[in-house]
């Protein structure tokens, strides 16, 4: 079996070389066949050139440029497309996440799962109102919104079968949701225990700033699941539903006019408006489906082309 060890970096040049010297020494002792796809997300510093050397050294190992720092989900999205493993594993570069707990993810996957996630074991020092809490908040509100019964949705650290990532649409902040996504697709998950290291070099990107997207996402999430590749059975009962409710008011209306020689105008005339209102939005929902009806047969072939336009390079050994 091959694998394909796949990591973003944002300038983390004080990380690159020790994570590349552990991750070969973990991957050389624990599979015959790997690769490592190593993804700059516009870093600013020197990573590109230092993640370019290692590639000149080692055959093992292909380098994605990006233009810009298009944020973890599409650098990660970039790597996948790359990668030529039977499975992938995912990590982050900044050493938090240690090459060492690979093997357990491998190990997992051996076993016929089709996913393996991280779950982060919560440091001693770590704040329980700042931190805990409300990574425990967050990870029950994404386990109630996607009906996947994991504990820890947000960490890179994952393992996944080749065929099964790469079937899921990625964009935004949605890597932290790739379990819930993998579920629709009817895959095996479990999850491994792991230790979140503290940083060595750099500082983190991580911060108060990525929750907003995150919350938006939990929101997206089960229309995504339900409704992604049928839109017009969500906007379709809406629209339905305000179309009846037009109905009946019109029926309503009809009756008190010709039944009782209501005057609709002087009696009723805010419910007219009412009706009338509500048949135009019952309209453009129905509406609103077909488009998206029609954008979801479209997605997959302009979501490629969008992935391919990102890259600015990729550097595989020669």
């Amino acid at each position: 079996m091959r694998y394909s060890l796949v990591v973003p970096f944002h300038n983390e040049e004080s990380n690159v070389t020790e994570l590349y010297v552990q991750a070969k020494s973990v991957m050389e002792a624990s599979a015959d066949d790997f690769e490592f796809i190593f993804v700059d997300d516009g870093s600013t510093d020197r990573t590109a050139a230092i993640l370019n050397q290692i590639a000149d050294v080692d055959e093992r190992v292909t380098v994605v440029q990006l233009r810009r720092n298009y944020g973890q989900t599409e650098a990660l999205a970039a790597g996948f497309e790359e990668a030529t493993g039977d499975c992938i594993i995912a990590m982050d570069g900044d050493l938090q996440h240690d090459p060492h707990d690979i093997p357990m993810f491998l190990e997992k996957l051996e076993q016929g799962y089709d996913m393996v996630c991280s779950r982060r074991v919560a440091r001693p020092g770590d704040s329980v109102l700042v931190r805990q809490v409300p990574s425990r908040v967050a990870n029950w509100l994404m386990a109630k919104a996607s009906g996947v019964a994991i504990h820890d949705f947000g960490g890179t650290f994952k393992a996944f079968r080749s065929e099964l990532i790469r079937n899921i649409p990625l964009y935004g902040e949605l890597h932290r949701f790739i379990p819930a996504l993998a579920s629709a697709y009817g895959a095996r998950i479990c999850e491994v225990p792991i230790e979140i290291s503290e940083r060595k070099h750099g500082r983190s990107h991580y911060g108060i700033g990525r929750l907003a997207p995150v919350l938006f996402d939990l929101l997206t999430i089960p229309f995504l699941l339900r409704y992604a590749s049928r839109p017009m059975h969500f906007f379709g009962k809406l629209g339905l539903i305000g179309f009846l409710g037009a109905l009946g008011i019109a029926l309503y209306l009809t009756i008190a006019w010709l039944g009782f020689g209501a005057n609709l105008m002087s009696e009723h005339g805010p419910l007219m408006i009412f009706a009338v209102g509500l048949m135009i939005a019952a309209l453009q929902l129905i509406c609103l489906g077909f488009v998206g009806e029609m954008m979801a047969r479209q997605y997959h072939q302009r979501s490629l082309a969008h992935r391919e336009s990102e890259v600015l390079r990729v550097t595989r050994h020669k």
